[in-house]
């Protein structure tokens, strides 16, 4: 990985951001209880960590053709109850000041779809990005790389100037297909240009005092 390339850092949210273990089991948890369903198995629950929604439902719920009474029954829980579950990481806003400080632009491509900006709000983080592409934004959502790609068009980026962190297969599907590098964030068994344990380590890779 030749780092003096770099000009930009992306960021997935879940699992990289934040930890969302506990707010995603709980908010689908209590989707499933709606339905009489039982909680997630530890399968599902790494499965719909990667997903949209959409994707989400569509999985939890194979035997129901039309899935309207399901999303109904999400737009009255909601997901903003859940976001006080989350655990941002640890030293996060650190790497992102640090990052400002040096003149990489910071970025996020997730698979949250209109919870995204909630969740800034909520954790003063606001201001802290350049660029947020969801999987509102376009068209497909990752596995496809159609989010980088965004994110290099918005900001005049090649490929190799992108580093993107992330923590699930779909991320690295989705930084191949980009030709971006890959950071592999505690996951050590996914196949990464870099795999990291912190937001330290990251700093410390992109020499950022």
């Amino acid at each position: 990985m030749d780092i003096l390339k770099i000009k930009a850092v992306v960021f997935d949210c879940d699992g990289v951001m934040f930890d969302t273990a506990l707010a995603n089991r709980k908010y689908y948890d209590e989707v499933l209880a709606a339905f009489n369903k039982p909680a997630l198995n530890e399968e599902q629950f790494i499965n719909v960590h990667m997903m949209t929604v959409k994707e989400a439902i569509e999985y939890l719920f194979p035997e129901i053709n039309d899935l309207s009474q399901v999303y109904e029954r999400l737009s009255h829980i909601g997901y903003h109850k859940f976001i006080d579950y989350m655990v941002m990481e640890a030293g996060l806003k650190e790497l992102l000041t640090g990052l400002k400080n040096n003149g990489y632009i910071r970025g996020i491509a997730t698979n949250r779809t209109n919870t995204m900006e909630k969740v800034l709000e909520d954790f003063h983080l606001k201001n802290d990005f350049e660029i947020v592409v969801t999987a509102a934004t376009v068209k497909h959502p990752k596995p496809d790389p159609e989010q980088l790609f965004l994110i290099m068009d918005k900001c005049g980026l090649a490929a190799r100037e992108i580093l993107f962190i992330g923590d699930s297969e779909y991320d690295r599907q989705a930084a191949v297909a980009a030709r971006v590098w890959f950071a592999g964030f505690k996951n050590p068994e996914l196949k990464a240009d870099v795999n990291v344990r912190s937001m330290d380590e990251i700093a410390g890779i992109l020499q950022i005092n």
